[in-house]
């Protein structure tokens, strides 16, 4: 194994191990440094991959105790259960499969793997500490080391009855109630799952709307839905406290001036992530950063000659950057473009998809209709329900809508936010609409083949330009 290389790459997650195949791609000698006994990440280890398994397997307990209403016979609704020994085998081995075929990449494309945690010792070298310390040295260096969760104040994550996403994947059993601090993605996520699973499940938000990155309309929806299915939602609402007493844990909230305490059997804290850095070296070798952020600019490079970041690591522009695993992938591609002397182009922020898996699922890209009107356009909007369509309700997936957001000067395509069925793969179109820079009347003329979901895209365009067919 060398000890110089043209790149070294510090964390294989989505962003690391991506950048580390281009780079290699375009002849560069190329290792990764990972801490962890497998390559992949977050993502792949302990996030997007088994939490979406976890979803999958409660779309299939759904559908099971919906069996009278598909006509499948020999199966009574109420003895249906989940078995989580059963769920976690079968998750375990589709994540063990992707690690392999990361590591099947590596050794396609001549990346080594060097196992041990990374650390900045300046001048292009890289300290390796584990159980075989050394040191190597590259041309160029990329930080990918991701983010982890976080807690609020005030609230000790034990690991046991007080969690965070990490431990979520792997419970061996439903807890009989779960209240979840944070409704982002995580959150909502979570309470699908638990939900399905049979938890009484409370989720609390302090700020106005679940799901405050979304557009308002979708936020309002997933409220409506997940309130009618049981799911108790409380917002602008804080945990001041929460303790665990006798294998429970005692929550106490606020929402406004009224204060109130529940009892759960386990609390999940999906309140955010954040950088890791710890044990890096920034400081040794003078990297900026801004709260605890490594700071870039738009080609991904820091302030120290030789060394980038990518992914959720980082800082980049004046808002918050998103911690989402195909924007790592998206810039691991560009730095590794950039380091190998390939012409690259910043990535737009605007038009970059996001996916919660929640039920109803999330899919949007672009410009909530707030952010647009902010941003001085003359907006107009064209909805779509799916409980219009006639493929939705064969699917028995009508809750939901695809909302369009178009300007009027240029008739350009500015966001599109869909909650329903499938969004998250829907959003596919929209998101290569934005990237084409697409008009309205393009989106509404473009054949949509029926009965699919994706006719709600259509529908919704002709809506924004004066009536939707069928509605």
């Amino acid at each position: 194994m060398a000890s110089r290389y043209d790149v070294i790459v510090i964390g294989s997650g989505t962003g690391g191990y991506v950048a580390a195949i281009r780079a290699a791609q375009l002849g560069l000698s190329t290792a990764v440094v990972e801490r962890q006994p497998v390559l992949g990440g977050t993502c792949l280890n302990w996030g997007c991959i088994p939490t979406k398994a976890l979803l999958e397997h409660a779309h299939a307990l759904k559908v099971v105790q919906q069996a009278d209403e598909w006509g499948i016979r020999g199966v009574t609704a109420s003895a249906a259960s989940i078995d989580m020994d059963a769920v976690h085998a079968r998750k375990d081995r589709i994540v063990t499969g992707l690690n392999k075929g990361i590591e099947f990449l590596f050794r396609k494309h001549k990346i080594d793997w060097i196992a041990g945690t990374g650390r900045l010792a300046g001048g292009g070298d890289v300290d390796v500490i584990g159980q075989a310390p050394r040191t190597i040295t590259g041309r160029e260096i990329i930080v990918a080391t991701g983010s982890s969760a976080q807690s609020v104040p005030g609230i000790t994550i034990d690991r046991t009855h007080i969690i965070t996403s990490d431990q979520a994947i792997g419970l061996t059993r439903v807890p009989a109630s779960i209240a979840i601090i944070g409704a982002g993605a995580v959150g909502v996520e979570f309470a699908s799952i638990f939900h399905a699973f049979g938890s009484r499940v409370v989720l609390i938000e302090a700020r106005p709307a679940i799901v405050p990155g979304e557009d308002a309309a979708v936020s309002a929806e997933l409220l409506k839905v997940f309130r009618k299915r049981g799911i108790d939602v409380r917002t602008s609402t804080t945990v001041t406290r929460a303790e665990v007493r006798g294998g429970r844990v005692t929550i106490d909230l606020a929402e406004g001036d009224r204060a109130e305490s529940m009892v759960v059997d386990t609390l999940l804290v999906a309140t955010g992530r954040g950088p890791v850095t710890d044990g890096l070296g920034v400081d040794a070798v003078g990297l900026a950063c801004e709260r605890g952020y490594i700071r870039v600019d738009a080609a991904y490079r820091t302030n120290v000659p030789g060394i980038s970041a990518i992914g959720d690591v980082i800082a980049i522009g004046d808002r918050p950057h998103p911690q989402l695993a195909h924007v790592s992938s998206a810039e691991g591609l560009v730095v590794a473009e950039r380091i190998a002397g390939r012409e690259v182009r910043p990535i737009d922020y605007d038009r970059v998809p996001a996916a919660t898996y929640c039920d109803p699922e999330i899919g949007s890209v672009g410009l909530t209709e707030a952010e647009a009107r902010a941003r001085g356009y003359d907006v107009r909007i064209g909805t779509f329900p799916f409980s219009a369509l006639g493929r939705a309700r064969l699917a028995g997936e009508t809750d939901g809508f695809v909302k369009i957001v178009g300007e009027t000067r240029y008739d350009q395509a500015l966001g599109v936010h869909i909650i329903g069925g499938h969004a998250t793969e829907l959003i596919a179109e929209a998101a290569a609409a934005l990237q084409l820079e697409t008009t309205v009347e393009e989106l509404a003329r473009t054949i949509h083949a029926h009965p699919t979901m994706a006719e709600a895209m259509g529908e919704a365009a002709h809506a924004a330009l004066g009536g939707a067919i069928h509605l």
